[in-house]
């Protein structure tokens, strides 16, 4: 193949690569805590508005959510990866405002999310209803103290290892004997729905 033919060739590859490359791309994330976006949610390379845009994931999608910090999220959904305003996040409820069932979009009779300081539901319990929101459980002394979560009824609650919100969290819909290794006896935010 001549020297300029097999140029064209490479420079037409490179250029396809490139361009897909950049193309948004749809959540792949296997990891992360479930949420929905609450408004679109404008897609940074890093935690502020100083960094370039990547994209937009429109309002009322289904996201995961990698990791936040003070008033930032990672997030990754439908249209891309990175880094969004926490304004722009919902954890645990759907779009519309519903508290969200993995089955049907159908509203759950109001119960009761018990964190226990013990594994297995033992020793001193915390109770809580559902719209119960707890963004710092130092102020009430109970800051990395749970080990297990009775759920009790159709409820979730968005449980995380910084206070506001922030590190490592879950969405927890069913009780679980002893928490995930990352909120064991390092519970510190807390949101009932």
């Amino acid at each position: 193949m001549p020297y300029l033919l097999r140029t064209l060739v490479f420079l037409a590859i490179a250029g396809v690569s490139l361009v897909t490359g950049a193309l948004p791309t749809l959540a792949t994330s296997e990891s992360g805590s479930l949420a929905w976006t609450t408004k679109p949610a404008t897609l940074h390379q890093g935690p502020g508005r100083e960094y370039p845009i990547l994209g937009q994931i429109p309002a009322e999608q289904r996201i995961k959510v990698l990791r936040c910090q003070k008033v930032w999220c990672m997030i990754d959904g439908p249209g891309g990866r990175g880094w969004t305003s926490i304004h722009a996040v919902d954890f645990g409820k759907d779009p519309r405002g519903i508290e969200w069932n993995e089955w049907t979009f159908e509203r759950p009779a109001p119960k009761q999310v018990c964190f226990y300081e013990g594994e297995n539901y033992t020793g001193g319990a915390l109770c809580l209803d559902p719209g119960t929101k707890i963004e710092d459980l130092l102020l009430i002394g109970a800051d990395n103290r749970y080990s297990s979560v009775r759920i009790e009824g159709k409820v979730a609650v968005a449980a995380c290892r910084d206070r506001f919100f922030q590190s490592y969290c879950e969405r927890i819909t069913h009780s679980q004997p002893r928490l995930d290794q990352y909120l064991n006896k390092a519970l510190s935010s807390i949101e009932v729905y």
